[in-house]
């Protein structure tokens, strides 16, 4: 059995919080549905134990350990906050992380109904975490890039996920964001991977984020695509109208990248319908709800 494979369970975590936090053993544990890269186990009512599954590398554990304690204190929203740090060992031979557990339902398993609140909590939030990062912040890779960089990945999920009916409306808006200006500002913090199943709601609107593993300084479009992926109908135009930052050019790449991000979810949800490894059953339908936002623009 390969690490990739290494079998997680409720003992093998429990046995690991007793030999490093022995102080920790006795919560109570549950395992949390989702994850790729990392599998989530409930700690308590206040912890989650983060499991490096997929992941190839310890690089994304050990970022969010490096630098979510300072974004946190003065982000609007909840994020998980590392308090514990998991060492390899014979018993798991990677490295695992005890964090804050954010309280709320993943948006892939629920739903926003409070729409003009939510577009205006994430213009919030974004507005709070898009500020100049330090020299030493972890800068952009396929996460980051400008969508003229993207072509391979974006060319990959349209043969996989698009609709033949729309495959023209499709290009023109990815075409749109690879003619468009590169990111002309400073690098700034930018979460990189916002998609319904790494944001919570709860009472009908956003109410935490989650998974930083993509973290990066850089192009803020990354995250403004998000707008449509996340808010219902409607939503992006609130949205950029109290985020009041971007520019035509991010927009358009920001529109461009969250037209790939919703193929993306429409190719995983298929793949989840075959049975694939790593695939999302319900991430079809919530892809193509966001393609449809993104082709009806703002």
């Amino acid at each position: 059995m390969s690490d990739s494979e290494t079998a997680i369970g409720e003992e093998m975590v429990r046995d690991l919080l007793r030999e490093q936090h022995p102080d920790l053993a006795g919560l109570p544990i549950r395992a949390v549905a989702g994850g790729w890269g990392n599998q989530m186990w409930r700690l308590g009512t206040e912890l989650a134990v983060r499991m490096q599954r997929m992941d190839t590398g310890p690089e994304l554990q050990l970022k969010e350990r490096r630098w979510l304690p300072a974004l946190a204190a003065r982000l609007p929203l909840p994020i998980p906050v590392p308090v514990r740090d998991g060492t390899p060992s014979e018993r798991f031979p990677r490295i695992w992380t005890v964090m804050s557990w954010v309280e709320g339902t993943p948006l892939d398993h629920g739903s926003i109904t409070r729409g003009d609140h939510a577009a205006e909590t994430l213009a919030g939030f974004l507005r709070a975490l898009h500020v100049e990062a330090p020299a030493d912040a972890p800068p952009a890779s396929d996460f980051g890039a400008h969508p003229r960089d993207c072509t391979g990945g974006f060319e990959h999920f349209f043969r996989s996920a698009a609709p033949a009916d729309l495959a023209g409306e499709i290009r023109e808006v990815w075409g749109e964001a690879v003619a468009a200006p590169a990111w002309q500002g400073p690098p700034v913090w930018v979460h990189g991977d916002l998609h319904p199943a790494n944001v919570v709601v709860a009472d009908g609107t956003l109410a935490g984020v989650v998974d930083f593993g993509a973290l990066f300084a850089g192009d803020p479009a990354w995250d403004l695509s998000a707008a449509w992926l996340l808010l219902p109908a409607g939503g992006a135009a609130r949205f950029f109208d109290r985020y009041r930052q971007a520019d035509e050019a991010s927009v358009r790449r920001a529109r461009g990248l969250a037209a790939m991000k919703s193929l993306f979810l429409m190719s995983m949800g298929r793949n989840g319908e075959l049975g694939l490894p790593g695939g999302q059953p319900n991430w079809g339908p919530v892809g193509r709800s966001a393609l449809d936002r993104v082709l009806r623009g703002l």
